[in-house]
């Protein structure tokens, strides 16, 4: 099949190389020069840990993915890490136990650490904390870099085009398939077209399929400068989990109930996640703000806070701070959904709203919708 993908994120590119890995002709269309949408302003994490026991199997799964990309595409810089959620006082300490005592705690990687535990699986958590859930499932890729390798590893088949700086402006659909009309007056004609739009949801999406059932999400990050060593997992602080479901329970409740968040952390809804880049620098985050419009700068009271975590559990001053950013995801209002998938006319859907889960679930994805298409 003529298949053509409007969108260069994750979501896009990974139904990209779905599609070419079954052997049909992909023409891939993205209005800027290159993704600058949440794809590329993430931690790169593939996250397991958290995940809800209805998503778990998807992460599982483009976990796999991952790992079989990266021996195709070792530029994705994919990196079977783990990560290490880093404990402060009693009531995280029982939410992490009991969510390790659970019957899925296998297939997470879930271990209970002390502080000596964890110093040896990273030595760089020389801080102050009192154990630590190691999880071995998860892992990184470098976001920054992943799609354009992705994209020359796909080129090398000879069945692939990409066309940056491409807006479509119109899709339609006839008898003779589906025609898309971008900016420069072209046309791309195809059997089947695939758009992921990303965290744009007016425009060309809104003409297709109206108002998705999605709401988006911005949020903060930044990036230091190398550490000068290894930092050999991720790390994510107590914060984190108040916001990933699969550690709700009972203890979560508790948690809730006797440890409020501190003021900063509950106004801008944060967690810290940090993981290494190959370049050696940390990339730090994150908070979340639902109610839109969205605020054109950034505040800087998020960033002391997530400064004085990270090097609380450190035990040493961060690098200096040589970058900071905001970003917009969308994602599904059912939480019972990994992504939106709407089919607006024939032979054309709309593939959008995994979350904060791009990177995490993109693959997988991908190859849920093949299968579903049955491509």
């Amino acid at each position: 099949m003529r298949i053509a993908i409007v969108g260069g994120g994750i979501l896009g590119t990974a139904h990209a190389d779905e599609a070419i890995r079954r052997g049909h002709d992909v023409v891939q269309l993205e209005r800027e020069p290159e993704a600058r949408g949440a794809t590329v302003r993430n931690f790169g994490l593939v996250w397991v840990s958290g995940r809800a026991e209805h998503e778990l199997e998807a992460a599982l799964r483009s976990r796999e993915l991952w790992a079989d990309l990266a021996a195709r595409v070792p530029g994705v810089g994919f990196r079977a890490a783990g990560s290490m959620t880093l404990l402060r006082t009693p009531e995280e300490v029982a939410v992490a136990e009991q969510a390790a005592a659970r019957p899925d705690a296998q297939a997470r990687g879930f271990a209970m650490l002390d502080p000596d535990q964890v110093l040896a699986v990273n030595p760089a958590l020389r801080g102050k904390f009192l154990a630590g859930l190691h999880c071995t499932r998860d892992g990184a890729v470098e976001s920054r870099v992943a799609l354009p390798a992705i994209r020359r590893h796909l080129e090398a088949s000879g069945r692939y085009t990409f066309h940056s700086s491409t807006e479509a402006r119109e899709v339609r659909s006839d008898e003779h398939g589906v025609h898309i009309r971008d900016d420069h007056g072209r046309t791309f004609d195809a059997d089947l077209a695939i758009v992921c739009p990303g965290a744009t949801l007016g425009g060309l999406a809104r003409d297709l399929a109206g108002e998705l059932p999605l709401r988006r999400v911005r949020l903060q990050m930044m990036q230091t400068a190398p550490l000068g060593e290894a930092l050999t997992t991720a790390i994510a602080d107590g914060d984190s989990l108040r916001y990933y479901p699969g550690f709700a329970g009972t203890a979560l409740d508790a948690l809730r109930t006797a440890q409020p968040q501190a003021p900063t952390a509950e106004t801008h809804r944060m967690q810290l996640l940090c993981v290494q880049r190959l370049h050696g620098g940390l990339t730090i985050g994150d908070t979340h703000e639902y109610d839109e419009p969205f605020d054109f700068d950034v505040d800087e009271e998020p960033y002391r806070h997530l400064t004085g975590v990270t090097e609380e559990l450190l035990g040493r001053r961060l690098p200096p701070i040589v970058k900071r950013w905001a970003g917009v995801y969308s994602q599904c209002r059912d939480t019972g959904e990994l992504v939106h998938r709407g089919r607006p006319a024939d032979n054309v859907w709309v593939v959008a709203g995994p979350g904060g889960r791009g990177m995490t679930l993109g693959p997988a994805l991908a190859e849920q919708t093949a299968d579903q298409l049955g491509l």
